[in-house]
């Protein structure tokens, strides 16, 4: 019996950046190395979420305070002999676009903000042992900057108070191994990717005016470190299982500015958990050219509902149909969908619950073009 391996649709982006999980765009994937041959991939995805919820203190809807975005990446991979490979990949990491309007009837939170932007580029190397077992790992730089602007009675005395982060750019690297058996298209790969420390220059302000007698001051950042599981099968000719696990220590983002640590007591503007996804799906190739896959994924939620308005979900689970047309020898293109269903939660500021956030969803279109040479 034959079995060959399916290029399953890369679904760009996620709702993860909206909700308690933490800040994932990317899923910082690795697949192009695994790719045969020598390949050059170009992705574009468009994420629209939904997110809104009923403010306990006016009694109005919040509207809608997560902001469409896009995410774009790319990769090349070189084969230089039959051991050795290797690649390097473009993408964006952690992300955040939240904002929200200003309605009178909701008075908790109008006008808070955050957003994030990442950028990451990561060289890497795979050396096969044997047509078994394989190592691969490289270095990563990324670079990060943020604004995050607190707004309403929710936030007390707080509430004005806005940092803004400069970029700054940082190293860290990627390590992993996998276990493969060819003629059953068999592949368990363990990937780590490491925190990254950023020191961002910071300015604090209060109704536009400064409040740091220092200036600008230095925050420093951690980027989560992370730990990707993923595996695939043949099951029958042309049929592949797949799936994956992600695990992101979001506990150690802490964002502590000089003015907002006194202030605080020593709390962080962020409150992200420790994040884990599930995802396990099934693909078919149908002929030469077409070929389409159907993967369900889970979040799992935090069990506490009170979390921060800036990331005013807690879980998710998603559904995602994926197709693959080979155009040529050499040129695919892959899109897919994603629906989720973001887990509710309770925005919570000093101690109190202020807004309540329920059946709230995003949908998320991709493109991936992919180029054998």
């Amino acid at each position: 019996m034959t079995y060959r391996v399916i290029a399953m649709a890369a679904l760009l982006g996620s709702a993860s950046t909206l909700h308690a999980g933490g800040l994932d765009r990317s899923g910082q994937d690795i697949g192009i190395l695994f790719e045969d041959g020598n390949r050059f991939e170009f992705s574009f995805g468009r994420v629209s979420p939904s997110i809104d919820g009923t403010d306990v203190r006016g009694g109005g809807d919040t509207g809608n305070i997560a902001q469409d975005f896009n995410v774009i990446g790319g990769g090349l991979k070189y084969q230089y002999s039959d051991q050795l490979s290797f690649a390097v990949v473009v993408d964006e990491p952690f992300g955040s676009d939240v904002l929200y309007p200003a309605v009178p009837s909701s008075p908790s939170y109008g006008g808070t903000q955050a957003t994030v932007d990442s950028f990451a580029i990561t060289a890497l190397a795979r050396y096969k042992f044997n047509d078994s077992f394989s190592m691969h790992g490289g270095l990563r730089y990324q670079e990060v900057d943020a604004t995050v602007a607190l707004q309403g009675a929710g936030y007390g005395p707080l509430s004005g108070y806005r940092a803004d982060f400069d970029s700054d750019g940082a190293v860290g690297y990627v390590i992993g191994a996998a276990f493969e058996k060819p003629d059953i298209a068999m592949r368990v790969a363990l990937t780590y990717n490491s925190k990254i420390t950023h020191d961002l220059s910071t300015l604090e302000t209060s109704n536009g005016a400064p409040i740091n007698p220092a200036g600008r001051t230095d925050t420093e950042v951690e980027t989560p470190e992370s730990l990707n599981l993923e595996f695939q099968t043949g099951v029958a000719a042309d049929t592949l299982v797949f799936g994956s696990i992600r695990y992101a220590r979001y506990s150690d983002t802490i964002v502590s500015p000089d003015v907002f640590n006194v202030l605080t007591g020593g709390a962080s503007l962020t409150s992200i958990e420790d994040s884990t996804d599930y995802e396990i799906g099934v693909g078919r190739r149908f002929n030469d050219q077409w070929s389409g896959s159907i993967a369900i994924g889970y979040q799992r939620a935090n069990g506490d509902d009170q979390v921060s308005p800036l990331a005013p979900t807690d879980g998710a689970r998603y559904v995602s149909l994926g197709a693959k047309y080979q155009a040529t020898s050499q040129f695919d293109v892959s899109l897919g969908v994603r629906y989720t269903e973001l887990g509710d939660a309770r925005a919570t500021t000093q101690n109190t619950p202020q807004a309540n956030f329920e059946d709230n969803s995003a949908v998320s279109v991709g493109v991936k073009f992919g180029y054998n040479f």
